[in-house]
């Protein structure tokens, strides 16, 4: 059932459905609540994008937190009931779903963390990697099973890995099969850090709280920044960064930032 957001006032009050919703401090925490593993369909992943516009449009949030509701699952993907009967138009549209979802988590104006509780597979290792950090916990498991049912990674899979674990180890994960445990996965480069069972949560909220103490200003366009190293060639990015850096005087967290380095106090951020 949708569960209303429970953050402030500064976010529309809409009801987001599977998806529980907190405000932290500076942090948006966002629980995939979809019983029994946590499956994404079309009203979670609809409710997931228009969270992050939500998220965005509140310049009091600096860092958005998913993890999954119970002790076994981050998310188990997509529910294959909707492929059964190999219905060419429900796949069209839930593969637009699923890309319009987790491109919006990716192009979040702030940082955000994925705190993977448990097992983290297809549609829900997408959703991971669409966050900008991920931590996962000692008994976690992440796959791409996908091909395993006669499909693919439709939800960034096939591009994100890769960057982040090199296409040895994508090929292993999306041709073979391969499932990784959290161990692996640190060693590899799909996680970032590896907690014990329980603490990938408390982790993340720590994470954030650094978070908090940049620049939000200077954090949106680092991110930007870090994110056109995929796309675009250093040459390009270079002069993007020095141009970046100047515009950044045309915010009051610049002037801020540089008062308070000087007066030896932590800076009151406005995010503007």
């Amino acid at each position: 059932m949708p569960v209303q957001n429970r953050i402030h006032k500064g976010i529309n009050m809409n009801s987001y459905a599977h998806l529980n919703v907190e405000k932290r401090g500076h942090t948006a925490v966002v629980t995939i609540d979809n019983p029994p593993a946590n499956t994404w369909n079309r009203a979670s992943l609809t409710a997931l994008k228009q969270l992050v516009a939500d998220l965005n449009a509140d310049r009091d949030i600096y860092a958005l937190v998913i993890t999954g509701q119970g002790e076994k699952f981050f998310s188990a993907g997509a529910d294959l009931n909707l492929f059964a009967d190999g219905d060419k138009k429900v796949a069209t549209e839930m593969t637009l779903l699923f890309g319009e979802a987790f491109e919006a988590l990716s192009a979040f104006r702030g940082v955000s963390i994925a705190a993977i509780n448990g097992y983290a597979m297809g549609g829900g290792l997408e959703c991971a990697l669409a966050c900008d950090i991920r931590i996962a916990e000692e008994q976690a498991q992440m796959a791409l099973p996908e091909a395993g049912v006669g499909l693919l990674p439709c939800a960034g899979g096939t591009q994100n890995l890769p960057w982040l674990v090199g296409e040895g180890w994508a090929k292993r994960m999306i041709l073979c099969g391969e499932r990784v445990n959290a161990a692996t996965a640190e060693r590899i480069g799909l996680v970032e850090q590896v907690v014990a069972k329980g603490e990938a949560l408390a982790a993340a909220l720590k994470l954030a709280e650094g978070v908090a103490r940049q620049s939000p200003s200077s954090v949106g366009v680092c991110k930007q920044l870090v994110q056109a190293a995929r796309t675009q060639p250093p040459a390009w990015n270079l002069i993007k960064e020095r141009e970046a850096f100047i515009k950044l005087f045309d915010t009051q967290d610049q002037a801020e930032g540089t008062r308070a380095f000087l007066e030896k106090r932590a800076p009151n951020w406005k995010n503007a």
